[in-house]
């Protein structure tokens, strides 16, 4: 079954452009609902810890450089079928291959700034939304 929880993360790129409200909008439109929310800047090793999954790849330094390169907006939303949905809403890593009117096609500058994270699993939205949640009231 499902989860009815997932992780997404505004990026630095759609922060710094001024897309933040336009995208939570979209969020919202889509019938999910954000149950926590904050605006922080990464520290490279806050982004370090947060990408450790990836620490053998050979992106993961510029990956790291890039997350912590300005603001960021985490969040945590809640809707029936969350990880699958939000998927669909925020489209292909590629913002050239993302269906049109998804997030990444209407806000992305490239595959490395693509506007939003989006949890590929109820585990890893689970993983990741406590990574910056862990102290968080639930609502």
């Amino acid at each position: 079954m499902a989860g009815n929880r997932t992780f997404t993360m505004i990026k630095p790129d759609a922060v710094a452009a001024g897309n933040s409200g336009a995208i939570i909008k979209m969020i919202e439109e889509a019938g999910f609902r954000i149950v926590a929310a904050k605006m922080l800047r990464m520290s490279a090793e806050m982004a370090g810890k947060f990408y450790e999954v990836h620490k053998e790849r050979p992106f993961y330094g510029e990956l790291c450089s890039y997350m912590s390169s300005g603001a960021i907006i985490p969040m945590i939303l809640e809707k029936d079928n969350a990880v699958e949905d939000f998927r669909k809403l925020i489209g292909a890593t590629d913002p050239a291959k993302a269906e049109a009117g998804t997030i990444r096609n209407l806000f992305a500058k490239s595959i490395e700034a693509n506007a939003i994270h989006g949890s590929d699993s109820d585990e890893n939205a689970a993983i990741e939304g406590n990574f910056f949640f862990a102290h968080s009231e639930r609502f």
